[in-house]
């Protein structure tokens, strides 16, 4: 199962090339491209994972373009957050889109049972209810769903990977030294053995 993800990540995941030749990306290549949005750090990595799903989730179009320019601004790693844009595809996004309906009519619901509807109010004065119906392009009940959705699911993801590289590392390190003890055990035996064998051999 993971050796299948990673070649699937490995084939899915844009290169650098193909990035350099997109006619969108090539006015700001020099920075998309830049060295230290292509390193895997402990930072950039669960950057890159929870930039790509608010992309993936919220913005239903260009999501590899919006993701890779987005990178600039938070230092996320370029390919991961790419990577994570199809976190929606045609098995996953009808299942995504009806929690975050369910999810945008709950809200909306208990929004209305208070006098003033705070949420709906808010999002009125401020426009930000036509934005978020233009940038999802769906329905105030959906689009609030999937904005909210989005959110929670990339600080899950933020937090969930953060302690996996975590993991990953202390894990490196200590088959790391664990390989540095036996070598060090090898040699030492390997000494000892060449200063017995004279002896014996007298």
């Amino acid at each position: 199962m993971i050796r299948k993800f990673s070649g699937w990540a490995q084939r899915t995941m844009p290169t650098r090339e193909q990035l350099e030749g997109n006619r969108f990306v090539r006015p700001f290549a020099h920075r998309v491209l830049a060295s230290e949005l292509w390193r895997f750090t402990r930072r950039s990595v669960p950057r890159g994972v929870a930039l790509g799903m608010l992309v993936g989730i919220i913005i239903p179009f260009a999501q590899v373009l919006f993701a890779a320019f987005l990178s600039l601004s938070v230092r996320a790693n370029v390919p991961v957050a790419a990577l994570t844009t199809f976190i929606t595809n045609p098995f996953t996004t009808p299942l995504i889109w009806a929690v975050s309906y369910k999810v945008g009519e709950r809200l909306l619901y208990f929004d209305a049972m208070f006098h003033t509807s705070p949420i709906d109010s808010l999002l009125r004065v401020t426009d930000t209810w036509q934005f978020l119906v233009w940038l999802t392009a769906e329905g105030k009940v959906l689009a609030l769903g999937l904005v909210v959705v989005a959110v929670v699911s990339a600080a899950v993801s933020y937090l969930a990977t953060s302690v996996a590289w975590g993991a990953w590392i202390r894990s490196k390190r200590r088959r790391l030294l664990a390989d540095r003890a036996e070598t060090g055990r090898s040699s030492s035996d390997r000494i000892a053995a060449d200063r017995t064998e004279p002896e014996a051999t007298a």
